[in-house]
Protein backbone atom coordinates (compact mmCIF):
# COMPACT_ATOMS: atom_id res chain seq x y z
CA UNK A 1 0.00 0.00 0.00
CA UNK A 2 1.10 3.46 -0.76
CA UNK A 3 0.00 7.00 -0.35
CA UNK A 4 2.45 8.40 -3.53
CA UNK A 5 0.28 10.48 -5.89
CA UNK A 6 1.96 11.33 -9.36
CA UNK A 7 1.30 13.68 -12.35
CA UNK A 8 1.93 13.39 -15.93
CA UNK A 9 3.70 15.99 -17.72
CA UNK A 10 3.53 15.72 -21.67
CA UNK A 11 5.63 17.36 -23.25
CA UNK A 12 5.20 18.29 -27.21
CA UNK A 13 8.14 19.55 -29.31
CA UNK A 14 9.13 20.29 -33.00
CA UNK A 15 10.21 17.11 -33.78
CA UNK A 16 8.67 14.61 -30.84
CA UNK A 17 6.38 14.43 -27.92
CA UNK A 18 7.39 12.97 -24.69
CA UNK A 19 5.10 11.98 -21.36
CA UNK A 20 7.20 12.32 -18.04
CA UNK A 21 5.65 10.75 -15.21
CA UNK A 22 7.10 12.34 -11.70
CA UNK A 23 6.52 11.75 -7.93
CA UNK A 24 4.70 14.91 -6.54
CA UNK A 25 6.03 14.78 -3.40
CA UNK A 26 9.54 15.58 -4.57
CA UNK A 27 9.46 16.02 -8.03
CA UNK A 28 11.36 12.69 -8.80
CA UNK A 29 11.46 11.46 -12.22
CA UNK A 30 10.10 8.16 -12.28
CA UNK A 31 10.20 7.10 -16.20
CA UNK A 32 10.44 9.27 -19.50
CA UNK A 33 9.21 8.21 -22.94
CA UNK A 34 9.63 10.01 -26.29
CA UNK A 35 7.42 9.20 -29.23
CA UNK A 36 8.95 11.04 -32.34
CA UNK A 37 6.05 12.62 -35.00
CA UNK A 38 5.91 9.76 -37.76
CA UNK A 39 5.61 12.85 -40.02
CA UNK A 40 7.95 15.15 -38.40
CA UNK A 41 8.35 18.32 -39.81
CA UNK A 42 6.08 18.99 -42.98
CA UNK A 43 7.88 21.43 -45.33
CA UNK A 44 7.61 20.12 -48.79
CA UNK A 45 5.12 17.90 -49.94
CA UNK A 46 2.01 16.89 -48.27
CA UNK A 47 1.61 13.18 -46.73
CA UNK A 48 0.23 10.92 -49.49
CA UNK A 49 -0.26 13.89 -51.88
CA UNK A 50 1.51 15.80 -54.30
CA UNK A 51 1.08 18.77 -52.93
CA UNK A 52 3.92 20.62 -52.44
CA UNK A 53 4.47 23.23 -49.93
CA UNK A 54 6.20 26.90 -50.93
CA UNK A 55 8.87 28.56 -49.12
CA UNK A 56 9.01 29.11 -45.34
CA UNK A 57 6.17 26.44 -44.79
CA UNK A 58 6.16 23.87 -41.58
CA UNK A 59 3.21 22.16 -41.25
CA UNK A 60 2.42 19.07 -39.43
CA UNK A 61 0.63 15.92 -38.69
CA UNK A 62 -2.46 16.49 -35.30
CA UNK A 63 -3.06 12.57 -35.36
CA UNK A 64 1.15 12.68 -34.85
CA UNK A 65 0.16 14.00 -31.36
CA UNK A 66 -2.25 11.40 -30.52
CA UNK A 67 0.25 8.63 -31.33
CA UNK A 68 2.26 10.54 -27.91
CA UNK A 69 -0.40 9.81 -26.06
CA UNK A 70 -1.45 6.48 -26.92
CA UNK A 71 2.15 5.23 -27.14
CA UNK A 72 4.36 7.12 -24.70
CA UNK A 73 1.89 7.68 -21.13
CA UNK A 74 0.97 3.76 -21.49
CA UNK A 75 5.04 3.22 -21.18
CA UNK A 76 5.83 5.09 -18.71
CA UNK A 77 3.07 3.31 -16.81
CA UNK A 78 4.85 0.07 -17.47
CA UNK A 79 8.12 1.30 -16.71
CA UNK A 80 7.07 2.50 -13.58
CA UNK A 81 4.58 -0.04 -12.06
CA UNK A 82 3.06 3.12 -10.98
CA UNK A 83 -1.26 2.07 -10.42
CA UNK A 84 -3.01 4.65 -12.14
CA UNK A 85 -5.52 5.12 -9.58
CA UNK A 86 -2.11 7.28 -7.80
CA UNK A 87 -2.20 9.27 -11.10
CA UNK A 88 -3.98 12.73 -10.25
CA UNK A 89 -3.14 15.12 -12.47
CA UNK A 90 -1.81 15.64 -16.12
CA UNK A 91 -0.06 18.78 -17.93
CA UNK A 92 0.16 19.45 -21.16
CA UNK A 93 2.93 22.02 -22.32
CA UNK A 94 3.20 22.51 -27.08
CA UNK A 95 5.35 24.89 -29.02
CA UNK A 96 3.19 27.94 -29.67
CA UNK A 97 2.39 29.63 -31.96
CA UNK A 98 0.93 25.72 -33.56
CA UNK A 99 -2.87 26.15 -35.19
CA UNK A 100 -5.01 23.77 -36.84
CA UNK A 101 -8.66 24.86 -38.13
CA UNK A 102 -11.26 22.20 -36.35
CA UNK A 103 -14.79 21.75 -37.48
CA UNK A 104 -17.94 22.03 -35.37
CA UNK A 105 -17.08 18.52 -34.04
CA UNK A 106 -13.94 19.56 -32.66
CA UNK A 107 -12.38 17.15 -35.58
CA UNK A 108 -9.39 18.36 -37.30
CA UNK A 109 -10.11 19.67 -41.41
CA UNK A 110 -6.85 17.87 -42.69
CA UNK A 111 -8.67 14.87 -41.27
CA UNK A 112 -11.45 15.57 -44.05
CA UNK A 113 -10.97 13.62 -47.45
CA UNK A 114 -12.18 16.98 -48.98
CA UNK A 115 -9.25 18.81 -47.35
CA UNK A 116 -6.53 16.56 -47.16
CA UNK A 117 -4.78 18.13 -50.42
CA UNK A 118 -5.13 21.77 -49.15
CA UNK A 119 -2.06 22.81 -47.24
CA UNK A 120 -4.11 25.59 -45.08
CA UNK A 121 -6.18 22.94 -43.61
CA UNK A 122 -3.42 21.11 -41.78
CA UNK A 123 -1.35 22.44 -38.45
CA UNK A 124 0.49 25.33 -39.32
CA UNK A 125 3.49 24.40 -36.39
CA UNK A 126 5.20 27.59 -34.51
CA UNK A 127 8.06 28.38 -37.28
CA UNK A 128 5.55 28.45 -40.41
CA UNK A 129 6.82 31.95 -41.61
CA UNK A 130 5.01 32.06 -44.82
CA UNK A 131 2.48 34.73 -42.89
CA UNK A 132 5.63 37.25 -43.08
CA UNK A 133 3.50 39.50 -45.23
CA UNK A 134 0.31 39.04 -43.20
CA UNK A 135 2.58 40.29 -39.95
CA UNK A 136 4.16 43.25 -41.82
CA UNK A 137 0.60 44.32 -42.95
CA UNK A 138 -0.89 43.87 -39.21
CA UNK A 139 2.15 45.65 -38.12
CA UNK A 140 2.12 48.70 -40.28
CA UNK A 141 -2.05 49.02 -40.22
CA UNK A 142 -1.57 48.95 -36.18
CA UNK A 143 0.85 51.65 -35.83
CA UNK A 144 -1.04 54.06 -38.11
CA UNK A 145 -4.05 53.42 -36.41
CA UNK A 146 -1.78 53.80 -32.75
CA UNK A 147 -3.04 50.94 -31.49
CA UNK A 148 -1.66 50.26 -27.98
CA UNK A 149 -1.38 46.57 -27.45
CA UNK A 150 1.29 46.81 -30.03
CA UNK A 151 3.48 48.34 -27.12
CA UNK A 152 3.29 45.06 -25.02
CA UNK A 153 5.14 43.18 -27.74
CA UNK A 154 7.82 45.54 -28.44
CA UNK A 155 6.60 47.47 -31.17
CA UNK A 156 6.13 44.17 -33.49
CA UNK A 157 4.33 40.96 -33.46
CA UNK A 158 5.61 37.98 -35.29
CA UNK A 159 4.27 36.00 -38.42
CA UNK A 160 4.72 32.88 -36.12
CA UNK A 161 1.91 34.43 -33.84
CA UNK A 162 -2.39 33.15 -34.60
CA UNK A 163 -3.48 36.43 -36.31
CA UNK A 164 -1.03 36.13 -38.97
CA UNK A 165 -1.23 32.97 -39.48
CA UNK A 166 -5.57 33.03 -39.79
CA UNK A 167 -5.04 36.13 -41.89
CA UNK A 168 -3.09 33.96 -44.79
CA UNK A 169 -5.43 31.60 -44.52
CA UNK A 170 -8.44 33.75 -45.10
CA UNK A 171 -6.39 35.18 -47.81
CA UNK A 172 -4.67 32.57 -49.74
CA UNK A 173 -7.86 29.81 -49.15
CA UNK A 174 -11.43 31.50 -47.88
CA UNK A 175 -13.03 28.14 -48.42
CA UNK A 176 -10.50 26.63 -45.65
CA UNK A 177 -11.36 29.80 -43.20
CA UNK A 178 -15.25 29.42 -43.97
CA UNK A 179 -15.32 26.08 -43.14
CA UNK A 180 -13.41 26.04 -39.70
CA UNK A 181 -15.72 26.40 -36.77
CA UNK A 182 -12.43 27.63 -34.89
CA UNK A 183 -9.01 28.08 -35.08
CA UNK A 184 -7.17 26.29 -32.09
CA UNK A 185 -3.40 25.87 -30.28
CA UNK A 186 -2.63 22.69 -30.50
CA UNK A 187 -1.92 22.09 -27.27
CA UNK A 188 -5.61 23.54 -26.95
CA UNK A 189 -7.09 21.12 -29.35
CA UNK A 190 -5.59 18.13 -27.54
CA UNK A 191 -7.22 18.89 -23.96
CA UNK A 192 -10.47 19.16 -25.86
CA UNK A 193 -9.51 15.65 -27.22
CA UNK A 194 -8.57 14.41 -23.43
CA UNK A 195 -11.82 16.14 -21.87
CA UNK A 196 -14.33 17.04 -24.30
CA UNK A 197 -14.01 20.62 -23.27
CA UNK A 198 -12.69 23.48 -25.12
CA UNK A 199 -10.67 25.71 -23.21
CA UNK A 200 -8.41 28.29 -24.57
CA UNK A 201 -4.83 28.52 -22.12
CA UNK A 202 -4.25 32.24 -21.06
CA UNK A 203 -0.79 31.58 -21.88
CA UNK A 204 -1.16 31.52 -25.43
CA UNK A 205 -3.93 34.10 -26.04
CA UNK A 206 -1.46 36.41 -24.10
CA UNK A 207 1.27 35.67 -25.88
CA UNK A 208 0.74 34.91 -29.36
CA UNK A 209 -3.21 35.78 -29.91
CA UNK A 210 -3.07 39.69 -28.76
CA UNK A 211 -5.40 38.82 -26.08
CA UNK A 212 -5.14 41.15 -22.66
CA UNK A 213 -6.23 39.87 -18.79
CA UNK A 214 -7.81 43.90 -18.39
CA UNK A 215 -8.40 45.05 -22.01
CA UNK A 216 -9.20 41.42 -23.78
CA UNK A 217 -8.55 41.69 -27.51
CA UNK A 218 -8.24 44.38 -29.60
CA UNK A 219 -11.63 46.29 -30.63
CA UNK A 220 -13.22 44.72 -33.80
CA UNK A 221 -12.62 47.71 -35.48
CA UNK A 222 -8.96 47.04 -35.77
CA UNK A 223 -9.67 43.27 -37.32
CA UNK A 224 -12.10 45.38 -39.66
CA UNK A 225 -9.61 47.32 -41.07
CA UNK A 226 -7.39 44.49 -41.53
CA UNK A 227 -9.82 42.85 -43.67
CA UNK A 228 -13.69 43.36 -43.48
CA UNK A 229 -13.97 39.61 -43.53
CA UNK A 230 -12.02 39.78 -40.26
CA UNK A 231 -14.39 41.97 -38.19
CA UNK A 232 -16.01 39.35 -35.93
CA UNK A 233 -13.19 36.85 -36.44
CA UNK A 234 -13.28 36.50 -32.15
CA UNK A 235 -16.82 36.25 -31.81
CA UNK A 236 -16.78 33.33 -34.70
CA UNK A 237 -12.82 31.84 -35.11
CA UNK A 238 -11.45 32.86 -31.76
CA UNK A 239 -14.38 32.38 -29.14
CA UNK A 240 -14.18 29.77 -26.02
CA UNK A 241 -13.55 30.38 -22.61
CA UNK A 242 -9.88 32.06 -21.84
CA UNK A 243 -8.16 30.00 -18.48
CA UNK A 244 -5.63 30.27 -15.91
CA UNK A 245 -2.44 28.39 -16.16
CA UNK A 246 -3.49 25.34 -13.21
CA UNK A 247 -7.22 25.44 -13.92
CA UNK A 248 -8.47 22.45 -14.12
CA UNK A 249 -9.84 21.77 -17.53
CA UNK A 250 -12.02 18.60 -17.00
CA UNK A 251 -11.49 15.31 -15.94
CA UNK A 252 -10.28 12.71 -18.70
CA UNK A 253 -12.76 10.91 -20.72
CA UNK A 254 -13.82 7.15 -20.85
CA UNK A 255 -12.18 6.66 -24.61
CA UNK A 256 -8.62 8.48 -24.11
CA UNK A 257 -8.41 7.26 -20.25
CA UNK A 258 -8.60 3.84 -22.00
CA UNK A 259 -6.43 4.58 -25.20
CA UNK A 260 -3.64 6.04 -22.61
CA UNK A 261 -4.35 3.89 -19.61
CA UNK A 262 -5.66 5.79 -17.24
CA UNK A 263 -8.68 6.32 -14.93
CA UNK A 264 -11.51 8.43 -16.27
CA UNK A 265 -11.65 11.67 -14.23
CA UNK A 266 -8.20 12.40 -13.58
CA UNK A 267 -7.41 15.73 -13.68
CA UNK A 268 -6.36 18.19 -16.75
CA UNK A 269 -4.99 21.05 -17.07
CA UNK A 270 -5.31 23.90 -19.12
CA UNK A 271 -2.26 23.80 -21.80
CA UNK A 272 0.05 25.95 -21.59
CA UNK A 273 3.13 27.28 -23.94
CA UNK A 274 6.48 24.38 -23.77
CA UNK A 275 8.96 27.02 -23.29
CA UNK A 276 6.81 29.05 -20.42
CA UNK A 277 6.40 25.60 -18.77
CA UNK A 278 10.12 25.46 -18.39
CA UNK A 279 10.07 28.12 -15.64
CA UNK A 280 8.56 26.31 -12.92
CA UNK A 281 10.23 23.38 -14.07
CA UNK A 282 13.64 25.10 -13.46
CA UNK A 283 12.83 26.01 -9.89
CA UNK A 284 12.19 29.76 -10.77
CA UNK A 285 9.08 31.54 -9.49
CA UNK A 286 10.72 35.22 -8.51
CA UNK A 287 11.39 38.33 -10.50
CA UNK A 288 14.23 39.27 -11.79
CA UNK A 289 15.09 35.53 -13.03
CA UNK A 290 15.66 35.22 -16.26
CA UNK A 291 15.49 31.73 -17.80
CA UNK A 292 16.77 30.53 -20.95
CA UNK A 293 14.69 27.20 -22.43
CA UNK A 294 17.48 26.51 -24.42
CA UNK A 295 16.67 23.85 -27.78
CA UNK A 296 16.55 24.11 -31.52
CA UNK A 297 15.56 27.45 -30.79
CA UNK A 298 15.73 29.58 -26.86
CA UNK A 299 12.97 31.35 -25.08
CA UNK A 300 13.78 34.09 -22.88
CA UNK A 301 11.48 34.15 -20.04
CA UNK A 302 12.15 36.69 -17.47
CA UNK A 303 9.66 37.09 -14.26
CA UNK A 304 8.80 40.96 -13.30
CA UNK A 305 6.72 42.60 -10.88
CA UNK A 306 6.39 45.48 -13.51
CA UNK A 307 4.42 45.78 -16.70
CA UNK A 308 7.09 47.76 -19.59
CA UNK A 309 7.29 48.08 -22.65
CA UNK A 310 10.41 46.74 -23.95
CA UNK A 311 11.64 46.64 -27.58
CA UNK A 312 10.94 42.95 -29.64
CA UNK A 313 10.14 41.40 -26.83
CA UNK A 314 7.43 38.80 -28.26
CA UNK A 315 4.98 39.79 -25.39
CA UNK A 316 4.37 40.95 -21.50
CA UNK A 317 1.35 39.13 -19.82
CA UNK A 318 0.28 39.12 -16.38
CA UNK A 319 0.29 36.23 -14.79
CA UNK A 320 1.78 34.90 -17.95
CA UNK A 321 3.61 31.90 -16.17
CA UNK A 322 3.35 32.91 -12.25
CA UNK A 323 0.35 34.42 -10.70
CA UNK A 324 0.94 37.75 -9.30
CA UNK A 325 3.90 38.32 -11.53
CA UNK A 326 4.34 39.83 -14.85
CA UNK A 327 6.43 36.99 -17.63
CA UNK A 328 8.09 38.70 -20.62
CA UNK A 329 9.05 36.91 -23.49
CA UNK A 330 11.57 37.04 -26.00
CA UNK A 331 13.30 34.58 -28.12
CA UNK A 332 16.19 33.53 -30.61
CA UNK A 333 14.23 31.55 -33.80
CA UNK A 334 17.22 29.41 -33.92
CA UNK A 335 19.93 27.99 -32.10
CA UNK A 336 20.62 24.72 -31.45
CA UNK A 337 19.00 24.31 -35.23
CA UNK A 338 22.24 26.34 -35.89
CA UNK A 339 24.86 24.00 -34.52
CA UNK A 340 23.06 20.91 -36.02
CA UNK A 341 22.69 22.69 -39.92
CA UNK A 342 26.55 23.23 -39.35
CA UNK A 343 27.17 19.47 -38.69
CA UNK A 344 25.06 18.07 -41.05
CA UNK A 345 25.86 20.55 -43.64
CA UNK A 346 28.31 22.90 -43.56
CA UNK A 347 31.33 20.13 -42.00
CA UNK A 348 34.06 18.14 -44.03
CA UNK A 349 34.19 14.19 -44.20
CA UNK A 350 37.36 14.60 -42.23
CA UNK A 351 35.82 15.74 -39.23
CA UNK A 352 33.35 12.78 -39.01
CA UNK A 353 36.16 10.50 -39.79
CA UNK A 354 38.25 11.72 -36.59
CA UNK A 355 35.29 11.85 -34.63
CA UNK A 356 34.71 8.32 -34.94
CA UNK A 357 38.10 7.18 -34.51
CA UNK A 358 37.84 9.33 -31.31
CA UNK A 359 34.57 7.31 -30.22
CA UNK A 360 32.99 11.06 -30.34
CA UNK A 361 30.11 12.26 -32.44
CA UNK A 362 31.08 15.46 -34.24
CA UNK A 363 29.19 18.06 -31.82
CA UNK A 364 31.50 16.59 -28.92
CA UNK A 365 34.80 16.81 -31.17
CA UNK A 366 34.04 19.97 -32.37
CA UNK A 367 33.12 20.82 -28.99
CA UNK A 368 36.66 19.61 -27.56
CA UNK A 369 38.72 21.64 -30.48
CA UNK A 370 36.85 24.64 -30.42
CA UNK A 371 37.48 24.83 -26.23
CA UNK A 372 41.13 25.32 -27.03
CA UNK A 373 40.46 28.81 -28.77
CA UNK A 374 40.70 32.44 -26.60
CA UNK A 375 37.87 34.32 -27.35
CA UNK A 376 38.81 36.24 -30.59
CA UNK A 377 41.50 34.18 -31.76
CA UNK A 378 39.79 32.86 -34.81
CA UNK A 379 38.83 36.31 -36.13
CA UNK A 380 35.52 35.29 -37.19
CA UNK A 381 32.26 36.29 -36.28
CA UNK A 382 28.66 35.63 -36.52
CA UNK A 383 25.21 36.92 -36.40
CA UNK A 384 22.41 34.32 -35.34
CA UNK A 385 19.69 35.13 -38.24
CA UNK A 386 19.86 31.23 -39.80
CA UNK A 387 15.97 31.18 -39.54
CA UNK A 388 15.21 34.65 -38.97
CA UNK A 389 15.12 37.01 -35.74
CA UNK A 390 12.72 36.67 -33.46
CA UNK A 391 14.26 39.08 -30.67
CA UNK A 392 14.66 42.05 -30.72
CA UNK A 393 14.04 42.54 -34.83
CA UNK A 394 11.33 40.20 -34.98
CA UNK A 395 12.01 39.82 -38.48
CA UNK A 396 12.00 36.64 -40.68
CA UNK A 397 13.46 37.92 -43.53
CA UNK A 398 16.93 38.27 -42.16
CA UNK A 399 19.51 35.56 -42.48
CA UNK A 400 22.45 34.23 -41.03
CA UNK A 401 26.15 35.82 -41.93
CA UNK A 402 29.53 35.33 -40.84
CA UNK A 403 32.54 37.18 -41.64
CA UNK A 404 36.69 36.58 -40.75
CA UNK A 405 37.28 33.95 -42.97
CA UNK A 406 40.42 33.05 -44.35
CA UNK A 407 42.45 29.78 -45.99
CA UNK A 408 43.57 28.83 -42.33
CA UNK A 409 39.74 28.77 -40.93
CA UNK A 410 39.05 25.58 -39.22
CA UNK A 411 35.68 23.61 -38.84
CA UNK A 412 36.08 24.06 -35.09
CA UNK A 413 36.59 27.58 -35.38
CA UNK A 414 33.78 28.16 -37.23
CA UNK A 415 31.56 25.81 -34.77
CA UNK A 416 32.70 28.35 -31.99
CA UNK A 417 32.01 31.36 -33.56
CA UNK A 418 28.64 29.64 -34.36
CA UNK A 419 28.15 29.21 -30.60
CA UNK A 420 29.23 32.48 -29.54
CA UNK A 421 26.75 34.43 -31.93
CA UNK A 422 23.66 32.63 -30.00
CA UNK A 423 25.18 34.01 -26.83
CA UNK A 424 25.68 37.69 -28.48
CA UNK A 425 22.18 37.07 -29.22
CA UNK A 426 21.26 36.50 -25.80
CA UNK A 427 22.89 39.00 -24.66
CA UNK A 428 21.17 41.83 -27.28
CA UNK A 429 17.32 40.69 -25.31
CA UNK A 430 19.27 41.45 -21.92
CA UNK A 431 20.14 44.63 -23.04
CA UNK A 432 16.71 45.66 -24.37
CA UNK A 433 15.67 44.61 -21.04
CA UNK A 434 17.99 46.20 -18.89
CA UNK A 435 17.18 49.82 -21.34
CA UNK A 436 13.47 49.85 -20.10
CA UNK A 437 14.39 49.15 -16.39
CA UNK A 438 13.61 45.73 -16.12
CA UNK A 439 16.05 44.03 -14.12
CA UNK A 440 18.05 40.45 -15.02
CA UNK A 441 19.55 39.24 -12.00
CA UNK A 442 19.56 35.85 -12.26
CA UNK A 443 20.26 33.36 -15.40
CA UNK A 444 19.18 29.86 -15.26
CA UNK A 445 19.29 27.39 -18.48
CA UNK A 446 17.26 24.36 -19.25
CA UNK A 447 16.71 22.05 -22.00
CA UNK A 448 19.11 19.97 -24.19
CA UNK A 449 21.62 22.07 -25.13
CA UNK A 450 22.72 23.02 -21.01
CA UNK A 451 23.67 19.54 -20.67
CA UNK A 452 25.07 18.40 -23.63
CA UNK A 453 27.38 21.43 -24.43
CA UNK A 454 29.48 22.76 -21.46
CA UNK A 455 31.72 25.05 -23.86
CA UNK A 456 28.36 27.11 -24.86
CA UNK A 457 27.67 27.98 -21.54
CA UNK A 458 30.75 28.76 -20.51
CA UNK A 459 30.65 31.39 -23.22
CA UNK A 460 27.21 32.29 -22.27
CA UNK A 461 28.31 32.98 -18.92
CA UNK A 462 31.27 34.77 -20.22
CA UNK A 463 29.42 37.01 -22.81
CA UNK A 464 26.89 38.20 -20.58
CA UNK A 465 29.04 38.61 -17.66
CA UNK A 466 26.11 36.31 -15.34
CA UNK A 467 26.72 33.68 -13.56
CA UNK A 468 24.24 30.54 -14.90
CA UNK A 469 22.57 27.82 -12.96
CA UNK A 470 21.64 25.13 -14.79
CA UNK A 471 17.94 22.85 -14.11
CA UNK A 472 18.62 19.56 -12.47
CA UNK A 473 15.87 18.10 -14.46
CA UNK A 474 16.52 17.23 -18.67
CA UNK A 475 12.88 17.32 -19.71
CA UNK A 476 12.29 21.38 -17.64
CA UNK A 477 9.03 21.46 -19.81
CA UNK A 478 7.37 17.98 -19.09
CA UNK A 479 8.68 18.56 -15.47
CA UNK A 480 6.42 22.32 -15.70
CA UNK A 481 3.61 20.67 -17.20
CA UNK A 482 3.06 17.64 -14.83
CA UNK A 483 3.19 20.49 -11.71
CA UNK A 484 0.68 22.50 -13.33
CA UNK A 485 -1.21 18.74 -13.81
CA UNK A 486 -0.64 18.47 -9.90
CA UNK A 487 -2.05 21.95 -9.32
CA UNK A 488 -4.78 21.04 -11.49
CA UNK A 489 -5.99 18.42 -9.19
CA UNK A 490 -5.29 20.23 -6.13
CA UNK A 491 -4.72 19.42 -2.45
CA UNK A 492 -7.89 17.76 -1.72
CA UNK A 493 -6.58 15.01 -4.36
CA UNK A 494 -2.97 15.02 -3.50
CA UNK A 495 -1.86 17.38 -5.26
CA UNK A 496 -1.32 21.56 -4.83
CA UNK A 497 -3.06 24.81 -4.38
CA UNK A 498 -0.31 26.47 -6.57
CA UNK A 499 2.65 26.38 -8.77
CA UNK A 500 4.65 28.55 -6.38
CA UNK A 501 4.28 25.58 -4.05
CA UNK A 502 4.64 22.89 -6.53
CA UNK A 503 7.61 24.74 -7.46
CA UNK A 504 9.21 24.79 -4.00
CA UNK A 505 8.79 20.71 -3.26
CA UNK A 506 8.87 19.51 -7.24
CA UNK A 507 12.37 21.06 -8.77
CA UNK A 508 15.93 21.72 -8.04
CA UNK A 509 18.93 23.04 -9.77
CA UNK A 510 22.45 21.59 -10.32
CA UNK A 511 25.08 22.18 -7.81
CA UNK A 512 27.88 23.09 -10.69
CA UNK A 513 27.36 26.73 -11.88
CA UNK A 514 29.17 28.74 -14.74
CA UNK A 515 30.95 31.48 -13.22
CA UNK A 516 31.99 34.31 -16.15
CA UNK A 517 36.03 34.50 -16.28
CA UNK A 518 37.24 37.95 -16.19
CA UNK A 519 39.65 37.73 -19.33
CA UNK A 520 36.83 36.80 -21.07
CA UNK A 521 34.48 39.21 -20.57
CA UNK A 522 37.02 41.70 -21.21
CA UNK A 523 37.65 40.38 -24.95
CA UNK A 524 34.07 39.55 -25.57
CA UNK A 525 32.39 43.05 -24.61
CA UNK A 526 35.02 43.85 -27.43
CA UNK A 527 33.32 41.18 -29.92
CA UNK A 528 29.99 42.44 -28.81
CA UNK A 529 30.41 45.50 -29.87
CA UNK A 530 31.41 44.59 -33.09
CA UNK A 531 28.18 41.97 -33.34
CA UNK A 532 25.98 45.31 -32.65
CA UNK A 533 27.52 47.37 -35.35
CA UNK A 534 26.43 44.26 -37.77
CA UNK A 535 23.52 43.41 -36.05
CA UNK A 536 22.29 47.38 -36.76
CA UNK A 537 23.92 47.49 -40.28
CA UNK A 538 21.90 44.95 -41.70
CA UNK A 539 18.85 44.28 -39.22
CA UNK A 540 17.74 48.21 -38.77
CA UNK A 541 17.47 49.12 -42.84
CA UNK A 542 21.19 50.32 -43.21
CA UNK A 543 21.39 47.23 -45.58
CA UNK A 544 19.01 45.65 -47.16
CA UNK A 545 20.80 42.83 -48.84
CA UNK A 546 19.79 39.71 -47.01
CA UNK A 547 16.07 40.85 -48.03
CA UNK A 548 16.50 41.30 -51.33
CA UNK A 549 18.44 38.16 -51.75
CA UNK A 550 15.43 36.31 -49.99
CA UNK A 551 13.14 37.87 -52.36
CA UNK A 552 15.28 37.04 -55.33
CA UNK A 553 15.08 33.39 -53.75
CA UNK A 554 11.55 33.79 -53.69
CA UNK A 555 11.23 35.03 -56.99
CA UNK A 556 13.30 32.23 -59.12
Amino acid sequence: MTNKKYAIGIDYGTESGRALLVDIENGEELALHVTPYPHGVIDEVLPNTETRLEHDWALQHPGDYLQVLFNSVPEILRISGVNPADVIGIGIDFTACTILPIDAAGVPLCFDEAYQREPHSWVKLWKHHAAQEEADLINEIAGIRGETFLQRYGGKISSEWMLPKIWQILREAPHIYEAADRFLEAGDWLVLKLTGHLMRNSCAAGYKSLWHKSAGYPDKSFFGALDSRLENVIETKLRGVIAPLGTKAGGLNEEMAERMGLLPGTAVAVAIVDAHAAVPGAGVADEGKLVMAMGTSTCHLLLSAEEKHVEGVGGVVEDGIIPGLFAYEAGQAAVGDIFAWYIENGVPAYVQLEAEKAGMNVHNWLEQRAAAYQPGESGLLALDWWNGNRSVLVNSNLSGMMIGFTLLTKPEEIYRALLESTAFGTRQIMDAFEAKGVEVRELYACGGLPQKNQLLMQIYADVTNREIKIAASTQTPALGAAMFGAVAAGSNSGGYDSIKEAVQRMTHVQERTFKPVPENVLIYDILYGYYCRLHDEFGRGGNDIMKQLKALANKV
